[in-house]
């Protein structure tokens, strides 16, 4: 699933293409023609990212995207071409055209729906409005694995399982470690890496987390492979020496999903 800079970067594509012009919205497929018709024509006035949610603002209403693990974006120049595939939503205006695929939600919402879908999400280190005190007012009073509260929306939105193995590596925290035994410290530095990691995604469109001592021209090691690019320390890197001690990183079950860590580098919380 995309995390949250991958959003960030759609809103931002989507509001230097479309934003302040009308558009012209379709659903080919067929399964969002009557949410289609409701906005084509109207003028898309601003564009939204938060965590993994994406919205298009057109007043009095707001188109919600959210990705999930199918859906994928396409845009570009010039005359839209003939659709191919189970499209979704189409927009296009005499410039641009744009295209979405197998998102988990494709839905119109009216402005008090948009506020509740905000108010359920928690801190977004790329918002400059985010309130990290209030997550880790939960997280300080939890015994739950520090990993697994980083991933729920609830509690900090955008961050899917890189950016949290990776903060938590360089923060030296085991993700297993339980929430109630993060300082306020602890989470200072940590919020404050993950909106820096996070940011700079934004900028390059992957996850780098490797500082610069540790990138492959100053280790002499070849570059990660791996469809998902980016530098890391642990992230599906099972089995292979860890960047800073050279001990197994190792691989296990957290909350049903694969979680990644160094035993020697990430011995318990700060």
């Amino acid at each position: 699933m995309p995390e949250g800079h991958t959003v960030r970067r759609l809103a931002d594509r989507h509001r230097e293409l479309f934003a302040g012009q009308p558009v012209a919205v379709t659903s080919p497929q067929g399964r969002f023609a009557e949410g289609a018709a409701r906005i084509s024509g109207a003028v898309l006035l601003d564009t939204e990212a938060y965590g993994k949610h994406l919205l298009h603002h057109y007043g009095d209403v707001s188109l919600h995207v959210h990705l999930g693990l199918y859906g994928k974006v396409t845009d570009g120049d010039g005359p839209v071409p003939p659709p191919v595939g189970q499209i979704r939503l189409r927009m296009a205006n005499p410039r641009h055209w744009l295209d979405l695929r197998g998102p988990t939600a494709c839905e119109l919402l009216d402005p008090p729906e948009v506020d509740a879908l905000r108010a359920r999400l928690g801190a977004d280190p790329l918002r400059a409005d985010a309130k990290p005190d209030q997550a880790y007012e939960r997280i300080k009073r939890s015994n739950n694995a520090l990993a697994a509260l980083l991933l729920d929306q609830s509690i900090v939105a955008g961050t899917g399982l890189i950016f949290v193995l990776e903060a938590l590596f360089r923060a030296g925290l085991a993700p297993t470690a339980p929430g109630r035994t993060l300082t306020p410290a602890g989470w200072r530095e940590l919020w404050a890496d993950l909106v820096d990691l996070m940011g700079k995604a934004v900028l390059s469109g992957r996850i780098d987390t490797v500082r610069p001592e540790h990138e492959p021209e100053a280790m002499g090691r070849p570059p990660r492979v791996d469809r998902h690019g980016g530098e890391v320390y642990v992230y599906r890197r099972p089995d292979q020496p860890c960047l800073v001690c050279g001990t197994t990183v190792s691989r296990g079950q957290l909350a049903g999903r694969n979680s990644y860590w160094c035993a020697t580098c990430q011995k318990g919380a700060s």
